[in-house]
């Protein structure tokens, strides 16, 4: 993508991830390569088998990229170049298949964890209102152990969109959840990026996942 081009997209929509001339590599082997622009409250679902780069491709995105791969390539959020930024200063969350709560922390202090500083009282009152705003009213002081997997699911999902992203990669998330149960987690969690116009990737094996993102699908094929 042009320069021009990436800034014409910018402006169309003020919150967008760039993905500009990425070419992915295991070794000297090309696992990937991708130009794509996700403009706020979009899905991009990336689908393929394990080894054909998926995982590898939110490693290199959040600056984590192991020992025996390589990229080339920039990453644009809200038109501020970001490749080269440290992992933690790129404002970019992400929601795993397992929700990784803290045990040693109760439901709030799990969600204020990674949450910007500010008065306590405040913090409170934003925390509370987000647990009722997705069904966990008055949850605040509970276990995570003492939660189902769908309420786990769901102070995981606050605990990234409370940290105030500016955009945000799924991977997987859907994939421990029963039928029922994916479906609806899908649905909430598909509904706040749109709400909070998060540009999104999501990495899935399951077509219903990318079919339920409503976004633009990108298959890739695994790499001998």
């Amino acid at each position: 993508m042009q320069k021009h081009e990436r800034t014409s997209a910018a402006m169309a929509n003020t919150s967008s991830l760039v993905i500009e001339q990425l070419t992915l590599k295991r070794q000297q082997q090309v696992l990937l390569s991708l130009n794509e622009t996700i403009a706020g409250g979009d899905i991009l679902t990336v689908m393929g088998p394990s080894g054909s780069g998926k995982s590898t491709l939110l490693n290199w995105l959040t600056g984590m990229l192991p020992k025996g791969f390589s990229a080339s390539g920039d990453i644009y959020l809200n038109e501020k170049k970001i490749t080269d930024i440290a992992s933690h200063q790129r404002q970019i969350g992400l929601l795993y298949q397992d929700p990784l709560l803290f045990p040693h922390l109760t439901v709030a202090g799990n969600i204020s964890f990674a949450m910007p500083a500010e008065a306590k009282a405040q913090r409170k009152a934003t925390i509370s209102q987000a647990l009722s705003q997705v069904g966990l009213a008055g949850l605040e002081q509970r276990c995570p152990q003492s939660l189902s997997g769908g309420q786990q699911a769901r102070v995981a999902l606050l605990r990234v969109l409370l940290s105030q992203p500016k955009a945000i990669l799924l991977d997987e998330p859907f994939s421990k959840l029963d039928s029922q149960l994916r479906q609806e987690t899908r649905q909430l969690v598909f509904g706040q990026i749109r709400q909070h116009k998060l540009p999104a990737i999501m990495v899935t094996h399951d077509q219903s996942d990318a079919d339920a993102a409503q976004g633009k699908i990108i298959s890739l094929f695994s790499v001998d």
